[in-house]
């Protein structure tokens, strides 16, 4: 017979994972009457605790960690958001099981591996999965946090940057510098942070009464989130492009350069994040500076509340950055 996780046990019951491991641990944050109907149920489940029959569970519960694995690769912006975040956690006495979600676990709906380990006491989910994945994570009875994008419908905690204001001030910036024909690069359905770095873009244009061409939005990545060998741009080209990331906006750049196309010169391009996946040659680009070290440490504090106990309705904590210009974009010619 399969022994019961934690997880199991608290729906039985009607309560989290982390309140059954605080309940087996003696641990407060509960009434003695949620704590006495927990024992009972697990005892009713067939759950021992690990070791023998006495054994208490008196560690801190280990934290999941989630990527969709198109998001995820050696020397990327979510690598290395992804290390800062296990940095935090250990700082904090807390240890991450990294989990790559892969394209049929979303389209099943099929639960983490990581969920079948009682030590589990929630999830940080890293990189936007399907709107139906999230609702479905959320829904676990777990403490859950997403970082980098948010989900109004589900059940979680979400820490994002302020895309809206960073790629608004981007755009202002090149409007302020004589552009008025700009396009935008990037799939602003894929993610909620390009949709929103998308929005202010258009916040920027609208304000200024400059017309935002359909031609000129460059789609970069298909629905599955893979990125385009090659940017599909348009015939005619505006005076400035504002790329979703940086590592987008370089691509642009190659591909202009090959194309005869000088950058600043006869184009300007801007990007996001502050990140490039490599060193490449060209002129450095200039960008919206994401604090993600900021991003991380609120994450890891909302999961350490959360699993805590702290009950309160879920909420979207957006993180600040700020402008940085460098060479990949200069005032209009003529």
């Amino acid at each position: 017979m399969k022994k019961p996780t934690m997880r199991e046990i608290g729906k039985a019951v009607g309560v989290s994972a982390v309140t059954v491991s605080k309940a087996m641990a003696g641990k407060s944050g509960m009434s003695e009457a949620v704590r006495e109907k927990i024992l009972q149920t697990a005892q009713e489940m067939g759950y021992t605790y690990p070791g023998s029959e006495k054994t208490v569970l008196t560690q801190k519960p280990d934290i999941g960690i989630l990527v969709p694995e198109a998001f995820f690769g050696a020397n990327t912006f979510y690598a290395n958001m992804y290390k800062r975040l296990v940095q935090k956690l250990t700082e904090n006495g807390l240890f991450a099981l990294l989990e790559l979600v892969e394209r049929e676990a979303e389209e099943r709906l099929s639960l983490p591996k990581i969920l079948d380990s009682h030590r589990v006491g929630g999830l940080i989910m890293l990189g936007q999965p399907k709107k139906e994945y999230c609702r479905f994570i959320a829904g676990q009875g777990i403490p859950t946090v997403f970082l980098d994008f948010y989900d109004e419908q589900a059940s979680a905690d979400a820490v994002v940057g302020d895309n809206t204001y960073g790629c608004y001030r981007l755009t202002s910036h090149l409007i302020k510098n004589g552009h008025r024909r700009i396009g935008f690069v990037g799939n602003f359905r894929a993610t909620s942070s390009i949709m929103d770095r998308y929005l202010g873009f258009c916040r920027a244009m609208l304000m200024h009464e400059l017309p935002i061409r359909e031609d000129w939005i460059v789609m970069d990545r298909d629905a599955e989130n893979r990125l385009a060998d090659r940017l599909p741009l348009p015939e005619e080209l505006p005076t400035a492009f504002v790329c979703n990331c940086d590592v987008v906006a370089r691509q642009l750049i190659r591909q202009l350069t090959e194309s005869g196309l000088r950058v600043p010169e006869d184009i300007s391009i801007t990007g996001y994040d502050d990140f490039e996946m490599e060193t490449a040659a060209g002129p450095g680009i200039s960008t919206f500076r994401v604090d993600m070290y900021a991003m991380v440490d609120v994450a890891v504090r909302t999961m350490l509340d959360r699993c805590a106990g702290l009950s309160k309705p879920f909420g979207r904590t957006v993180i600040g950055g700020q402008p940085v210009y460098r060479d990949s974009e200069g005032p209009i010619k003529g």
